[in-house]
């Protein structure tokens, strides 16, 4: 240890390296299982595992059993609400994506069956949603005039779906459901905000009165249409809009004939053999991915109110299963539209059965009560999503952000602004980049800090946060608190050499004893690559230059073989490897109060091994 003396109380062991395959297994485990799914199969009979496996793959199946008449009291009223608003927001929405209105409806059939059986959200009411039947009327009209040749653009549109759902499932069934942790809190409440107050802002519409109203969905764009057309406004619309008041007799929209019947199969519609091929893919992994991060992000939004946790991985199974079978019997793209769960939400829903009852209430209306819809009021539909909306403006939350984190904050605006002044998809593109960004400073920038002792213990803690912890005079005592990466190589050998020389220009000025030992406590550090290596030799070199000692306190397991695979330790010496920061401090303190204090000087007297 630099003295015969001196005895290392816990040496560091080295753990022996794994084979290659067990080594990627355990790697590609902790990546795409970190749940470990397959735990509640050990050890079970065969029977048992097809019902586990049924009832992983189909939740329905899980959460059935439990179900009490209480739970569908709850689910019955919101399911009915819910069915209220399918209707008419189908029907405009399919408007929006240029499509019949009967294909709205056909669209809140289906795929709320499929996703009542295979989601995991409990909130989530299943329909389109209008940034997705923009997208499509954009993607697809610029080569298709949905005028000129409605058969075609509509099985362009089918089979943009299909594709759409094909892509979610894929995602899902290769676990890559971590994906949606990029959605982090605050990314969510800014989300939920900015898509409140667009929704509050698209409703002014029906408000007023008015007839011709922008696609678009930003502030600027809605406040341009509503002022622009002040001579259209009817103030009967609001005051009776706010107070459910003989709304039928006031404000009616005309939608046009709705034929009755249910869902026809369109599996003969997808048009895999079409030229524009290739445009309905792009359409369907562009619309599939946005309908996909909107509804996870809805959905993750209401989990966090109610306290559970949705599968990232299910949802995208979810979803594209729903958009498959949508595609083959009349529908198009599907997804979590924010206002129709927002008002399953407040409409007090319990389980995914809300969704069977809106679909069911959707069937009975196709195949008999289609003829009644020849008007539908926008004012209460207006008014009650209106409503949902408001409560769901978390301000707080983004208060409470403000005091806590700013960065969060400045990701939580970033969504909100994105989404009200540009679009849901700029919004989360804004956020989501905001929040890679500072993963990334994370991993380029990690902090490090000088520890110090903390008074009558054998603890050492950082100077900044306990200022009382005293320095061990002649040791500088450093810790990092990230992986050692390419990335972050460069600036930790910068960092590390400036902390050394203040260290040094501060104890010059001071006439305190001169430095003699460098200890890195790299316990945080988990992993480390070749770049990270070789900046632990360029600071060992570095120290060894001034005539300093380098030191490593508590490496961790992947860590140390790393060091010893590249021969790091038999350059820095094994005796100069510690289990905890004590020892080492005890052990550089030993070699500073002996009679050869100098480390240089120490070395040859140290002990061939305390690994």
């Amino acid at each position: 240890m630099g003295n015969a003396d001196y005895e290392c109380p816990h040496p560091v062991a080295i753990p022996a390296s794994k084979p290659l395959f067990k080594s990627l297994e355990s790697s590609l485990k902790e990546t795409f299982f970190p749940d470990d799914p397959f735990r509640p199969f050990k050890n079970q009979p065969l029977s048992k595992k097809v019902v586990l496996g049924l009832q992983y793959f189909v939740p329905i199946l899980e959460w059935a059993p439990r179900y009490t008449f209480e739970f569908f009291k709850s689910d019955l009223i919101a399911g009915i609400t819910i069915a209220s608003l399918a209707v008419p927001q189908g029907i405009s929405y399919a408007s929006l994506a240029n499509l019949p209105p009967i294909f709205g409806l056909y669209s809140s059939f289906v795929p709320p069956l499929v996703y009542a059986m295979l989601g995991s959200s409990r909130d989530l009411a299943v329909g389109t949603v209008a940034v997705a039947s923009l997208l499509i009327s954009s993607l697809l009209g610029k080569e298709v005039n949905p005028n000129e040749n409605p058969k075609l653009y509509l099985q362009l549109a089918l089979t943009a779906t299909f594709f759409a759902g094909l892509f979610q499932a894929s995602l899902g069934f290769l676990r890559l459901g971590f994906i949606v942790d990029f959605l982090s809190h605050a990314t969510i409440v800014g989300f939920m905000g900015g898509a409140a107050t667009v929704v509050c802002l698209q409703q002014l519409k029906g408000l007023l009165g008015l007839v011709n109203f922008t696609h678009e969905t930003d502030l600027s764009s809605v406040m341009r249409s509503v002022f622009s057309q002040t001579h259209q406004w009817r103030w009967e619309s609001g005051v009776l809009g706010c107070c459910f008041l003989f709304f039928l007799l006031l404000t009616k929209y005309f939608i046009g004939h709705l034929k009755k019947g249910l869902n026809p199969p369109s599996v003969s519609d997808l048009a895999f053999g079409s030229p524009y091929l290739m445009t309905a893919i792009k359409t369907g992994i562009i619309t599939g991915v946005i309908a996909l991060a909107e509804g996870v992000a809805v959905g993750r939004s209401f989990a966090i109110f109610k306290n559970y946790h949705i599968d990232g991985n299910k949802e995208m199974i979810a979803f594209g299963m729903m958009n498959i079978a949508g595609s083959c019997t009349s529908c198009y793209l599907t997804a979590g539209p924010f206002s129709r769960s927002a008002v399953n939400f407040n409409a007090g829903c319990k389980t995914a059965v809300s969704n069977i009852v809106m679909a069911t209430a959707v069937m009975i209306t196709l195949l008999f009560l289609t003829p009644l819809f020849f008007y539908t009021p926008l004012v209460v539909l207006s008014s009650i999503i209106m409503a949902a909306m408001l409560g769901l403006i978390d301000y707080e939350a983004a208060i409470h952000l403000w005091k806590i984190d700013k960065f969060d904050f400045l990701v939580c605006m970033g969504a909100y602004l994105g989404v009200v002044f540009g679009s849901v998809e700029i919004g989360l593109v804004i956020a989501v980049t905001l929040s890679l960004l500072r993963v990334l400073l994370f991993v380029a920038r990690p902090r490090t800090f000088i520890l110090g002792n903390i008074p009558n213990s054998k603890v050492f803690r950082s100077v900044d946060q306990y200022p009382t912890a005293n320095n061990v005079p002649g040791v500088l005592i450093l810790q990092i608190d990230a992986p050692i990466y390419f990335a972050n190589a460069n600036y930790l050998r910068e960092r590390i050499s400036r902390w050394i020389y203040e260290e040094e220009e501060k104890l010059k000025a001071s006439g305190e004893t001169s430095l003699h030992y460098i200890i890195l406590d790299i316990s945080a550090v988990g992993s480390i690559d070749t770049s990270g290596i070789s900046m632990l030799e360029e600071v060992k070199k570095n120290a060894d230059r001034k005539g300093l000692k380098l030191v490593l306190a508590n490496p961790r397991s992947e860590v140390i073989k790393k060091l010893d695979k590249s021969k790091f330790i038999e350059n820095i010496g094994q005796e100069w490897i510690y289990l905890t920061v004590g020892e080492a401090v005890a052990a550089c303190n030993f070699m500073l109060h002996s009679c050869k204090p100098n480390p240089a000087a120490a070395e040859l007297h140290a002990p061939e091994n305390n690994v």
